[in-house]
């Protein structure tokens, strides 16, 4: 618990700073599938995007922003899905 107070503060201190990084870090995933399209590194793109819908929920509650927060969340599970799909776990 003391480590998850820790790292609450730690974020609620550069919220804006880990916004913003979050923010160009799912400008640059889904720029690289837009560049590269099928030879796009799948596996990083949806590890990124789901690393960047974690930063940007827990910005969004904090704030206490639910629409942010719900729309952040989704990406989450867009991304585990993604992931899945990019090990090949999936049936053909």
């Amino acid at each position: 618990m003391k480590l998850f107070r820790w790292l609450n503060e730690a974020v609620t201190r550069k919220l804006r700073a880990i916004e913003m990084v979050g923010v160009l870090m799912r400008i640059f995933s889904f720029s690289l599938v837009s560049w590269l399209g099928p030879q796009s590194p799948f596996l990083f793109v949806w590890a990124f995007n789901t690393m960047d819908a974690i930063m940007l929920s827990w910005c969004a509650l904090i704030k206490k922003a639910p629409a942010y927060t719900v729309l952040n969340v989704f990406w989450i599970r867009v991304g585990v899905v993604g992931m899945i799909r990019a090990f090949g776990f999936t049936n053909p």
